[in-house]
């Protein structure tokens, strides 16, 4: 189960990098929990796959294209999935590049819940803001 756990996950990102956002929301279970921390635009609680297209299409939209998520290591274990990454993005002539942990749970054979914890919140909501 957890190599399972781990490819869906790992699946999701690689269809996240080619801009692929159906097969990412494919999975995730439709009522997926996605909580992003801090005073951002991005900032919030996000329920659904509706939602996230929305949050998706933000992220895109404030970075001009250039939001990039680099895997780093997975951990698994049999619900759960944690992803240590660097995340990046340029906006307003300005590049940003942080640290971050990705932690998924995962049942049914689809991604239920998503929190973000990032290396530095204080610079990531200036960039964003």
């Amino acid at each position: 189960m957890a190599t399972d756990n781990r490819e869906l996950i790992v699946g999701a990102y690689d269809a996240f990098g080619a801009g692929d956002i159906p097969t990412v929301l494919q999975a995730f279970a439709e009522d997926i929990t996605w909580h992003i921390p801090g005073r951002s635009p991005l900032s919030g609680d996000y329920r659904g796959h509706q939602e996230l297209g929305g949050f998706f299409g933000r992220v895109m939209e404030l970075s001009g294209g250039s939001f990039r998520i680099q895997i780093d290591d997975v951990l698994t274990d049999t619900s759960r999935v944690v992803v240590l990454c660097t995340v990046s993005a340029e906006r307003n002539g300005r590049t940003w590049s942080s640290p971050e942990v990705h932690v998924w749970e995962v049942a049914g054979g689809k991604a239920v819940a998503f929190r973000e914890f990032q290396g530095d919140q204080q610079t990531e909501d200036e960039f964003w803001s």
